[in-house]
């Protein structure tokens, strides 16, 4: 099968890989494609496989890139997406080697990305990094590492910005969660819980990260979708209403 780049001339007729589009995800999309398109004017790439199905990869130059990293002249892939039937078939080996090509072919020091001590959902496969060439340069807690592979040797390592250690602050009571518009299922996911919070005499605060330099200072290294409890890190993974009636009922 062949590989789709998303270009501005393509992006509203080709779907986004990662949420197909339906009703409950309209809105979402939506908001992911117009992200896209602005990112695309700062060096951003989107490569998928034409099928309807999971297989993409999404890359900019890491001085772009929403994330609290220092990585001036590296590659940084925001997300790299092999689900399903389309597993152990090669197209994640092929869609990484187009993106590393690329990166060769600006002149980069190397390629970084973030992933899991541990495989964790919503983070790329430490395992299938490491097994290409990959190395990790820093972590943070709780599980969060940079995966990076160099092409020069003396090139100096990626790292977390200090942010990202610093938590939200000692004295801050209740939930924060913070997204941006990247994952396409933030924006209707975080609705969602509008009638939660709304019923609760707990503090849940939604904040939308919107601007490369908010990412680019937050306080925890994934700035797609992150919980914070109590001013601390909780997860990274989205919530759904059940979860933060659960989450409130705890904290109580």
């Amino acid at each position: 099968m062949d590989i789709i780049t998303l270009s501005p001339e393509n992006i509203a007729t080709e779907h986004i890989c990662c949420s197909i589009s339906s009703k409950s995800t309209e809105t979402g999309v939506a908001a992911k494609k117009e992200w896209l398109s602005c990112r695309m004017q700062e060096g951003l790439k989107f490569k998928k496989l034409d099928a309807r199905g999971k297989v993409f990869i999404e890359y900019l130059p890491a001085e772009n890139a929403w994330v609290p990293i220092i990585a001036d002249g590296y590659l940084y892939i925001n997300c790299f997406w092999v689900s399903g039937s389309f597993k152990g078939k090669g197209y994640g080996k092929q869609l990484l080697a187009e993106c590393e090509a690329d990166a060769l072919k600006d002149g980069c020091k190397g390629l970084v990305l973030i992933v899991g001590e541990k495989k964790k959902p919503f983070l790329s496969d430490k395992a299938f990094m490491m097994r290409h060439g990959y190395e990790i340069s820093d972590s943070c807690p709780p599980f969060f590492e940079l995966a990076v592979k160099r092409f020069d040797k003396s090139a100096s390592l990626p790292r977390f910005k200090d942010s990202v250690r610093l938590g939200m602050g000692q004295d801050i009571k209740g939930i924060d969660i913070f997204y941006t518009a990247q994952c396409p299922f933030t924006i209707p996911y975080t609705k969602l819980l509008e009638p939660v919070i709304l019923a609760s005499d707990y503090p849940v605060r939604l904040h939308q990260i919107t601007t490369k330099e908010m990412a680019q200072n937050h306080l925890a290294p994934v700035t797609s979708y992150c919980v914070f409890i109590n001013g601390k890190f909780f997860t990274n993974e989205i919530l759904t209403p059940d979860k933060l009636r659960k989450i409130i009922e705890k904290e109580l």
